[in-house]
């Protein structure tokens, strides 16, 4: 089972038992991702996903980890590392796991909640337009982000996402 996972830059041949994820289309990128796998027994692999690195983030309470890049949105099993779904062409900037196990995805704009699978999101309400949204760092329960308020881009604001209640509000603005 699959404990740990972060982002590398491409590791020397041979060092890591390596697997590639690739799908064939017209679009990929010529970049590639490299993600190192840690198992609960302390061994370490190494994925190789297409698309430019965005951030990777695993969920032991749903047994899946997801991988973010620039062509794809990987989706795979944390106890085999197999791949369970794909979705190509993401627009999401933002990948983060909350600490119930689910994982929050968000795009230039807006927020969305994965529970069991990438083909199944639902969308979180926010009390204004956003625009480049950051995430910024877990604060126990609530996610801390910055963004801007669409068409309003002198209005900078701290905001929260809380994971208990699903909910976004503004903590500060400029």
């Amino acid at each position: 089972m699959i404990i740990e996972a972060e982002i590398i830059s491409q590791p020397y041949s041979g060092e890591y038992t390596e697997r590639i994820y690739d799908n064939e289309s017209a679009w990929n990128s010529q970049s590639w991702t490299f993600i190192k796998f840690t198992n609960d027994d302390y061994s370490e692999w190494c994925g190789q996903f297409r698309g430019f690195p965005r951030q990777v983030a695993l969920s032991t309470v749903r047994n899946i980890v997801l991988v973010l890049t620039s062509d794809y949105l990987y989706q795979l099993d944390i106890e085999t590392g197999n791949s369970t779904d794909l979705e190509d062409q993401p627009q999401y900037q933002n990948l983060t796991t909350t600490p119930n196990g689910d994982f929050i995805l968000a795009d230039y704009y807006n927020f969305e909640k994965v529970t069991t699978s990438i083909k199944q999101k639902t969308s979180v309400e926010c009390p204004i337009q956003m625009d480049i949204i950051e995430f910024k760092k877990w604060d126990g329960l609530k996610l801390e982000f910055t963004c801007d308020e669409f068409l309003n881009w002198g209005r900078h604001l701290t905001m929260t996402y809380d994971s208990e209640t699903n909910k976004i509000e503004i903590k500060n603005a400029t």
